[in-house]
């Protein structure tokens, strides 16, 4: 019998050398039929010319004209993808490392249950790695917060069952054909981050199932010092920022953004203390309120629906 073809897109932006220890990994997978996309988002060095002098035809190589972001990068990703017959779709993180089974679990439970829209594994800590960074999603709907199971623990198997979850995070998503085909890509207004909630509730909504699947495992890094400063200070945090209030005002009721609004601005000084020590960034309160003046620059101009 034929298997499912998967397409495993990645994105990368001026950072070859994590995109190309997650490619040489990528390369052991044993699933027999399934392609590498990466996306470039126009890498000012010469990232394009190195992906094409090492790794040839065994990837797709897309080239942007411009930065356009993880998620209008993953979107013209997926695009390609589903153009060219894939029947899953996997996002991966460029600074992952996988191992050579990781997709078969995937398939195997997307394939037992055809309401399965999304799924993911569990992630662990590049740098700890037997330390887990993601054992599926949960959406507080009273405070705003997106809590995720397991993060920081060591793993003894407290996560191992297959668990029907709120969101499954955007930097190992596996997606099927028929609910990118159903309800769309990713919402490009987000750029980067909490795009990947935004897309689960969508999938809830439609009666879709989000489902994390234990035995599929990736590593990622950027858990801790130089590396998660690198990944979060300056303009990720202030992406981060705005898309939490753009997702609470496009899923959350009147009650709810007022609740989660109250539990911000108590929480205000802590949250501002808290990435301003923890990135060692000066400049982190500038990003923080500058998000959300352009988020509230953006309601006013009339770009959301809010549910009532």
């Amino acid at each position: 019998m034929a298997m499912p073809k998967v397409s495993i897109v990645l994105v990368n932006w001026n950072n070859f050398e994590d995109s190309e220890e997650c490619l040489k990994s990528l390369k052991k997978v044993t699933y027999p039929n399934y392609e590498v996309l990466l996306v470039d988002n126009a890498s000012e060095g010469n990232d394009v010319e190195l992906f094409k002098l090492r790794f040839g035809d065994s990837i797709r190589l897309i080239e942007n004209d411009k930065n356009y972001g993880f998620a209008k990068g993953c979107n013209i990703g997926m695009t390609d993808a589903l153009s060219r017959g894939a029947d899953y779709v996997v996002l991966l993180n460029n600074d992952t490392v996988v191992p050579p089974d990781f997709l078969d679990t995937l398939v195997s439970t997307a394939q037992s249950d055809h309401k399965i829209g999304i799924a993911g594994g569990k992630v662990y800590c590049y740098e700890y790695p037997e330390m887990i960074w993601f054992a599926g999603g949960i959406i507080d709907y009273q405070t705003g917060k997106t809590p995720i199971r397991g993060s920081g623990e060591t793993d003894h198997g407290q996560y191992d069952e297959i668990t029907e979850v709120d969101w499954i995070c955007g930097c190992f998503m596996f997606i099927t054909r028929d609910l990118l085909q159903s309800i769309g890509m990713f919402d490009e207004r987000f750029f980067f981050g909490w795009e990947d909630a935004d897309l689960c509730v969508r999938t809830s909504k439609s009666d879709y199932k989000i489902f994390y699947v234990p035995t599929s495992k990736v590593w990622h890094k950027g858990w801790f010092g130089d590396a998660k400063r690198k990944r979060l200070k300056g303009r990720p945090l202030y992406y981060a920022t705005r898309g939490s209030f753009i997702f609470r005002e496009k899923h959350f009721t009147k009650q709810q953004r007022q609740t989660a609004w109250l539990h911000f601005i108590v929480h205000f000084p802590k949250f501002v203390w808290d990435y301003s020590r923890i990135l060692d960034h000066r400049k982190s309160p500038i990003y923080i309120v500058w998000a959300i003046f352009d988020f509230l620059k953006m309601k006013i101009r009339g770009e959301f629906t809010a549910k009532e």
